[in-house]
């Protein structure tokens, strides 16, 4: 039986890559976003459903739901850099609502027609299980993921269901484009000097590639990830 899937955050970055990597594997794949052009850039012609859907409202993510999924990718997420003392409380709220409630509006639309064997996913981040100076919205957020992952993983187990998060290091993405230029014109740099700034945490030396966060993505949705529930799998070259 052919697999739907339900990829938030569809139009760019790691959740084209987690999408395109499950129409590869022949799952029905939805996505959904705010920007029509990037998710039909996603889709180039593979076939999938594009659905525009904001998922900081609750109406919208319900519209998702005509009909059940097997598999729920909440990647949808948003955050900028600033020190705590300049952060306002709009930037607190918009970080927060698009990044942890978002997933709390996903996973509960996903849960009552999922069945058995049905796959909860969260693309946490590195910011899941540490702090960081000038996140601190950010990170506030993906703690509350990933809080949020470890709870909804007890409540759902013994109907054969999984929930998990992924929590890569930066991913060579827009959002690590938007970081490094912060940081070029904070410190004065180059691009190359600024995204060696962004990765120098990474053992590896290098930006994590959105395919790579795209596998592990496909390993937790997968039959032999069964016994892996509330797990928190970073993709961070050994940063963590």
């Amino acid at each position: 039986m052919v697999r739907r899937v339900l990829v938030t955050g569809g139009g760019s970055g790691i959740g084209r890559a987690v999408a395109r990597a499950f129409a590869e594997a022949g799952c029905d794949v939805t996505i959904c976003g705010r920007q029509p052009e990037a998710l039909a850039e996603t889709d180039g012609g593979r076939g999938m459903t594009c659905r525009l859907a904001d998922v900081s409202d609750e109406a919208q993510v319900a519209a998702l739901f005509d009909a059940p999924f097997d598999v729920v990718v909440a990647n949808a997420g948003t955050g900028t850099a600033a020190k705590l003392s300049d952060t306002t409380l709009a930037a607190w709220n918009q970080t927060l609502s698009v990044t942890l409630t978002g997933v709390f509006l996903t996973f509960r639309a996903a849960l009552p027609g999922m069945g058995k064997g049905g796959r909860l996913i969260a693309i946490g981040s590195t910011a899941s299980l540490q702090g960081g100076a000038n996140i601190a919205a950010y990170a506030a957020a993906k703690h509350g993921v990933l809080g949020l992952v470890r709870s909804v993983a007890q409540e759902v187990a013994k109907k054969g269901i999984t929930c998990n998060a992924v929590c890569p290091g930066f991913v060579d993405t827009p959002m690590a484009e938007r970081a490094a230029e912060g940081l070029m014109k904070r410190f004065g740099v180059g691009q190359k000097e600024a995204e060696a700034m962004l990765y120098a945490g990474n053992p590896v030396g290098r930006m994590i590639t959105a395919e790579e966060v795209a596998s592990a993505v496909l390993y937790l949705a997968s039959e032999g990830a069964a016994m892996v529930n509330g797990h928190a799998l970073a993709v961070s070259g050994g940063e963590l």
